[in-house]
């Protein structure tokens, strides 16, 4: 279990490498930093632009502006914004809390309303309760995340004024944005426990489990939904790499304090140390959901472990 731990921390490192070397070069695609500050400060020379660059650090060569990221990332130091001068690490610390609640609540209210929802369209396999539950799931499918937050404020904050249209105000500010994941993510996730769920009913353990008069709640959560369990937990990890891109869209619809709002004001500013540092704490944030489902993986199957 040792050498199989390593090997997978090892695999996440190495992706976090690639992914803040990529970042560090692509944000530098956005646009230059000396102009945005520059603005509204009347005639601005080449030589003014070139000593703002000089007072960023971004007259160095890019490779060493690179490492200087990195060994930041090792101590936790994301350096300055451009903007305020504020420490990145410190808006970062105050958004993050806001993303991962936004997250985790949609991942939790999907997965509550697509196993069961999954399981009772296996069950009644080809029935109209199948045929509802599949239609309803390709039409989730079909809605585009930030049209579908558009849509919920405009009926439960303009129309029914039951919840607060944006921003933070209290738990009531969080069902809009999570409800709006919530529904993607199930609309997905109840085809694959469905199809999971297909397959294992039709096993011999399961018809030997009802012949030996279990009742079929055991039958179906107990025994067939615990051998489903790897690709569920496989999809679910790998669907939180998408649930997080979404949530940066759905965050600057309802104007949610978290990354994903901090990212999209970091790219209009041509914030680099505030954008790099947003976008690894997400790969971050992604690459350690997907180790530890590896290691799941391991507990779960022990044959895993071994490759």
């Amino acid at each position: 279990m040792g050498g199989f731990v390593l090997k997978r921390i090892l695999q996440a490192i190495f992706v976090l490498l690639v992914v803040t070397l990529f970042v560090s070069y692509a944000v530098r695609l956005s646009g230059d930093p000396a102009l945005m500050l520059s603005q509204g400060a009347g005639s601005v020379t080449e030589q003014d632009l070139q000593n703002i660059r000089a007072g960023l650090g971004l007259d160095r060569p890019f490779l060493v502006q690179y490492a200087d990221f990195v060994r930041g990332i090792v101590v936790g130091d994301f350096g300055r914004s451009f903007m305020g001068g504020t420490p990145v690490r410190g808006l970062i610390a105050d958004a993050l809390p806001a993303t991962l609640a936004l997250a985790f609540v949609s991942l939790l209210l999907s997965v509550l309303v697509s196993v069961p929802l999954g399981i009772h369209a296996a069950v009644n396999k080809g029935r109209g309760v199948d045929q509802v539950i599949r239609i309803v799931s390709l039409v989730g499918l079909s809605f585009p995340n930030f049209w579908l937050a558009i849509m919920l404020v405009l009926l439960l904050s303009v129309t029914l004024q039951l919840l607060p249209p944006s921003g933070w105000d209290g738990p009531l500010s969080l069902v809009m944005p999570a409800l709006t994941m919530a529904i993607i993510l199930s609309a997905t996730n109840v085809r694959l426990v469905r199809t999971a769920m297909l397959e294992t009913l039709s096993s011999q353990y399961i018809t030997v489990a009802r012949s030996k008069g279990l009742a079929e709640r055991a039958v179906l959560y107990k025994h067939a939904l615990r051998n489903c369990a790897i690709p569920l937990i496989t999809y679910i990890g790998l669907q939180f790499g998408n649930l997080i891109g979404g949530i940066v869209v759905v965050e600057k619809v309802f104007n949610w304090p978290g990354l994903g709002t901090l990212a999209f004001d970091a790219i209009s500013g041509r914030d680099y140390p505030v954008l790099q540092g947003t976008v690894t704490v997400l790969a971050l944030v992604i690459v350690a959901v997907n180790l530890l489902v590896d290691l799941a993986y391991g507990l779960v199957d022990p044959r895993i472990r071994s490759k």
